[in-house]
């Protein structure tokens, strides 16, 4: 699994059924193109079952961005998920996202 950063809301949707570079935070600031990959994980209890991931960190940045876009390297590079931060956020030393604990009630993807 790969993450990719955009600075504008990302032509990624239920119709796309792939990564696209359209708004993606340029190659700078200690962003890189290819994103970072990703560590799975995976689990089932009480009647669910999840997929999470490892924290990711960008260091040394100095970049902005309004979402990220979790996608499938090994396959075909097929959007997995969208997440929106709710307003721009910038890193000043490094960037990081704090994935949710793996599990029933907190993993990122749950069903």
């Amino acid at each position: 699994m790969e993450t990719r950063r955009f600075t504008l809301e990302p032509t990624i949707d239920a119709s796309t059924p792939a990564y696209t570079a359209t708004n993606e935070v340029a190659t700078a600031g200690g962003y890189t193109e290819q994103g970072i990959r990703f560590q799975r994980r995976t689990g089932s209890g009480s009647g669910v079952a999840w997929i999470d991931f490892s924290d990711t960190t960008w260091g040394r940045s100095a970049f902005t961005a309004r979402f990220m876009l979790i996608y499938d390297s090994s396959d075909s590079n097929r959007g997995l998920c969208r997440i929106d931060f709710g307003s721009d956020k910038t890193g000043r030393r490094q960037f990081y996202f704090r994935v949710p604990t793996a599990d029933a009630s907190n993993a990122i993807i749950r069903i």
